[in-house]
């Protein structure tokens, strides 16, 4: 695998990215559909930028000497647009659904601590819903994998088979911690202002209608660090090396309401962000300490 592009200190520009992003995408039927083994990386980059006290506010993290666990995920952003608006790329970047997120920190990050990144593409995979790709990003410092995230990502097809999904889904488990989480209407646009993401669901009302959803639908990387932000300030918490896995469920329409619930446990934490009247989930996973 060659890299698509390196740069140093400073990440591509976000606006000739979307532009490409606009871009007609050559139509191939779902058995030709080939991800290219495309990387690129972004070499000595600070962790603290302008954008990084907004995040933490806009987030909920408190002001720390380390990063919140998902800040690397902003800093390496551009590197996931601009492989996904590569030409090479087959898919169109308007339609990907975020379905599952999972970081592993092995230590925690200094802010100001330089860091070089390093994202590729991986993992195509066929299912019952469509094409499954991984995006993969890696965070070196001093020689050493300090930080890495799997993002798995879906074209969606039709399914060739007709398979239909058997019976009800599982019994949604109620831990017994739970805290109430109120989220503006605005909080789509704030978020893309600190992470670049500025997919129109997100953004609007009207926008988010011309794809399908009733209102705006929060950003799922958002929600996740909603989720840690809180996490963090319990009891328990341990600021050490942790992994976060993440599975997206429901959108969570704008605004909205929301509840954490949660459980603790020896070695790792289980979590969901439920609806308001706690019937259904945005967002689920584990937490889990040691690297």
């Amino acid at each position: 695998m060659t890299d698509t592009a390196i740069y140093r200190n400073q990440p591509p520009g976000l606006w000739s990215l979307y532009s490409k992003a606009l871009l007609p995408k050559d139509k191939s039927s779902g058995g030709d559909i080939h991800i290219p083994e495309l990387s690129a990386r972004l070499i000595g980059v600070s962790t603290a930028n302008d954008n990084l006290k907004r995040y933490q506010k806009i987030c909920g993290f408190g002001t720390q000497t380390t990063v919140p666990i998902t800040w690397p995920h902003i800093l390496a952003f551009p590197l996931h647009l601009k492989l996904l608006t590569e030409k090479a790329f087959p898919l169109p970047l308007l339609g990907l659904v975020h379905l599952r997120n999972e970081i592993t920190q092995h230590r925690p990050i200094g802010a100001g601590e330089p860091l070089d990144i390093v994202v590729r593409l991986e993992g195509q995979n066929s299912t019952s819903r469509g094409l499954e790709f991984d995006l993969v990003t890696e965070a070196w410092a001093g020689g050493r994998l300090v930080w890495e995230e799997n993002s798995t990502n879906l074209f969606r097809q039709p399914d060739k088979n007709k398979q239909k999904s058997g019976g009800k889904p599982p019994e949604l488990p109620h831990y017994p911690e739970t805290v109430d989480i109120s989220v503006p209407e605005s909080i789509g646009r704030q978020y893309a202002g600190v992470s670049g993401d500025r997919n129109p669901i997100h953004l609007h009302a009207l926008t988010a209608k011309a794809f399908g959803f009733p209102r705006a639908i929060a950003h799922g990387m958002w929600s996740k660090a909603r989720v840690l932000a809180l996490l963090e300030q319990q009891s328990g918490w341990r600021q050490e090396a942790v992994s976060v896995s993440c599975q997206f469920k429901k959108p969570l329409l704008l605004p909205g309401t929301a509840q954490l619930n949660w459980q603790t446990g020896e070695s790792g934490w289980d979590y969901q962000l439920l609806n308001a009247s706690g019937a259904a989930p945005h967002l689920s996973g584990e937490v889990h300490w040691g690297s």
